[in-house]
């Protein structure tokens, strides 16, 4: 009996070693099934996501396609950057068509005329591709999200910015812009508003267009400032304008009599802060437009986000149909933070 006894514990102890065995293969065996199921946040090398802007050159985009770029790195995905190099509607038109022709996984761009691009982003989006707006929108365009500054607000915190450096009695100001754009004519608006309604003391009394070239906003502004020769303040709605309005006001001697609240942060305007011809410059978040932009983009691209029949409405869209990407304030106290490292 002992002998019985033993042996079928010498049995028993082999089954038991078989099936660790077996499940140790199986485990084995799924772990290497695992690691060949591929995480659906590692996109394919080949896959192309275009960022598209009009004057590609300007210093501002760096911050927008650094994002973009940094994004599609995490992603294991290609980013290319392209566009305009003019302020031209049909040139920006002209890259965006080259752009879908190409097929790409997706398309963020920014709007220099927003009915001029409706119907190209429309033909991109029915044809498969993935497009997001940043910076400027077109929102007839069925686009899937804009991404980018309340403008408006933007505007109404310039205009807090201005009053803040002009002395208590008020005085004129002026405002340097882009007429036909829609971001700069929400800026200007919300810089309106808010004299009409808190900064009374505050005249407006001259709008100019400053065609977005510094050489252009420096005469232009040099016009105003013999036009108005009492003039206390400027809000410029971009870089180029700020940049011309400290020539300008330089040119004129009269730096500290004429302040200037600006747009955004390229080395021109942090430059001229720091030397207090310009008082202020709204600082908008660039690397989120882009960074953002790319996550959406891949987001729709590769089904992270479930569309429905309709998601052209706001309440059906997969997407935010708005992301505003907030606004900081640059004085003389702060500026040396924002130059690009």
């Amino acid at each position: 009996m002992p002998r019985v006894r033993k042996t079928f514990l010498i049995i028993f102890v082999g089954v038991l070693m078989l099936c660790s065995a077996l499940i140790g293969c199986s485990n084995a065996n799924k772990n290497l099934e695992d690691k060949s199921v591929k995480s659906p946040l590692i996109g394919e090398e080949n896959e192309e996501y275009y960022m598209i802007t009009f004057r590609s050159g300007l210093e501002y985009w760096k911050g927008c396609y650094k994002g973009f770029e940094d994004a599609g790195k995490m992603y294991g995905v290609k980013t290319i950057y392209t566009g305009g190099l003019q302020y031209d509607i049909n040139e920006e038109v002209a890259a965006l068509e080259q752009v879908i022709a190409k097929k790409p996984a997706g398309i963020a761009i920014t709007c220099i005329n927003p009915n001029a691009l409706a119907i190209p982003i429309k033909k991109a989006i029915e044809s498969g591709i993935p497009v997001v707006t940043f910076d400027a929108d077109s929102p007839e365009s069925g686009r899937y999200s804009f991404l980018g500054t309340d403008n408006e607000s933007a505007g109404i915190i310039a205009a807090k910015a201005l009053n803040d450096q002009i002395d208590t009695e008020g005085g004129e100001v002026a405002i340097i812009t882009l007429p036909g754009q829609k971001n700069h004519e929400e800026r200007a608006e919300g810089f309106r508003k808010a004299l009409e309604e808190k900064y009374k003391k505050l005249k407006l009394v001259q709008v100019a267009n400053g065609k977005s070239d510094q050489v252009e906003s420096a005469k232009v502004i040099a016009e105003v400032i013999q036009s108005h020769p009492n003039i206390k303040g400027i809000f410029c709605t971009d870089a180029t304008g700020g940049v011309g309005a400290a020539v300008a006001v330089k040119e004129a001697g009269k730096v500290g009599q004429v302040k200037i609240v600006s747009f955004d942060t390229d080395k021109g305007t942090l430059d001229a802060i720091k030397a207090e011809v310009i008082s202020a410059s709204i600082s908008q978040g660039t690397y989120s437009m882009g960074y953002q932009s790319m996550n959406f983009l891949y987001q729709v691209k590769h089904g992270l986000v479930k569309q429905t029949g309709d998601w052209e409405n706001r309440d059906k869209n997969p997407l935010p149909y708005l992301v505003n990407t907030g606004v900081s304030i640059v004085t003389k106290e702060n500026v040396d933070s924002f130059y690009i490292k």
